[in-house]
């Protein structure tokens, strides 16, 4: 069995321990709560790990594409939710073969989304069930008010081919009053107008702990806490020693006392700080600070330092953020301590279309 500081770098590793921690202290926290979990796989994107997630009780999987969608159902799960607009005559004849082999739910802002997916499953075998994202404060997309809501899941409901299914947001990091207050307000309107709603999903990592306080809610859709990553760690949703996503680097120049290269640019590191300094943490080197990301270098400031990495030397980086590293890199190696388990492709990887 080979060693983590055997691999050839840039590589990313993931600790399997920490996973299965991860993953099972978020099931107990949503089954000690009465809420569902379904678990978002952009992530990860691996099929093995939403597998285990619904091995532990998760009620199905969450996907932001229909490339991730295909590739999942291509791996065997049956129950997936898609929460994006769907639209163009590509995109919904995909939607369709997918739904003629898997359960599929999808999520509409707009009666042109609406139209779409209706004209598509009009005369489809089974119905095609449809939420109404809401907009509850993160200012992305969803219909702008509970009345809204309302409107647009009787244009769901009156739509040849469509089922209205309730509704799901995707809230603002600390907004839970503000998400709680639109959901249960939606939640009495549809109640009130014969539409009482099956599922209402929110989600979210940064506010996972709290999912409990949003009592409109059914189900909670987590994603990065599955590795963790250092701005998950900023949001207090767990320490560093939770986090199982590190990108291992090679310092491949000293070029002065206080500066280190290492192997890893915005190509392997992502460019995202989220509000906080750097690029990264170096546990190893806590006085460390990664300054500057380019293709294929990036660039350790050392002025903080007692002990300093030297030419040759590796060193794990925990990323600010993980998303959007997994999406970086082909294959992951999967670790247990110090030792390499296996190597494994990225299935869902770069399957944005």
């Amino acid at each position: 069995m080979s060693r983590i500081f055997e691999v050839d770098t840039p590589a990313v590793l993931i600790d399997i321990d920490r996973v299965e921690a991860s993953l099972k202290r978020a099931q107990d926290y949503a089954d000690a709560h009465g809420i569902k979990l379904r678990p978002h796989i952009k992530t990860h994107k691996l099929p093995r790990f939403a597998k285990r997630a619904m091995a532990l009780g998760a009620v199905g999987i969450t996907v932001q594409k229909l490339g991730e969608a295909e590739v999942m159902a291509d791996a065997g799960i049956s129950e997936i939710f898609l929460p994006y607009n769907i639209l163009g005559a590509a995109k919904l004849a995909r939607l369709k073969a997918l739904h003629e082999r898997v359960h599929i739910t999808v999520t509409a802002d707009s009666v042109d989304i609406v139209a779409g997916l209706s004209s598509t499953f009009a005369h489809a075998a089974q119905p095609l069930t449809v939420l109404v994202e809401c907009d509850t404060g993160m200012g992305r997309c969803g219909v702008q008010s509970p009345e809204a809501a309302l409107e647009l899941a009787r244009t769901i409901a009156a739509s040849p081919g469509l089922v209205f299914g309730g509704l799901m947001t995707y809230p603002a990091a600390g907004q839970v009053e503000a998400n709680q207050a639109f959901l249960a307000a939606a939640k009495a309107a549809l109640i009130a107008a014969g539409l009482a709603p099956a599922i209402i999903s929110n989600g979210g990592t940064p506010d996972l702990w709290h999912a409990h306080e949003v009592t409109a809610a059914t189900e909670h859709r987590p994603g990065t806490y599955i590795y963790m990553d250092r701005f998950q760690v900023s949001k207090g949703v767990g320490g560093f020693e939770d986090c199982a996503l590190t990108v291992l680097a090679t310092v491949v120049s000293r070029p002065t006392e206080n500066r280190a290269i290492i192997d890893a640019g915005s190509k392997a590191l992502t460019s995202d700080t989220l509000g906080m300094s750097g690029f990264g943490l170096i546990e190893a080197y806590p006085g460390a600070q990664i300054v500057g990301l380019s293709e294929e270098h990036g660039t350790i400031d050392l002025t903080g330092c007692v002990d300093k990495p030297q030419i040759g030397d590796k060193i794990r980086i925990i990323p600010n953020h993980a998303c959007v590293v997994s999406n970086l890199f082909d294959r992951v190696t999967l670790i247990s301590g110090d030792d390499v388990v296996e190597s494994v492709r990225v299935d869902a990887r770069g399957r944005v279309d």
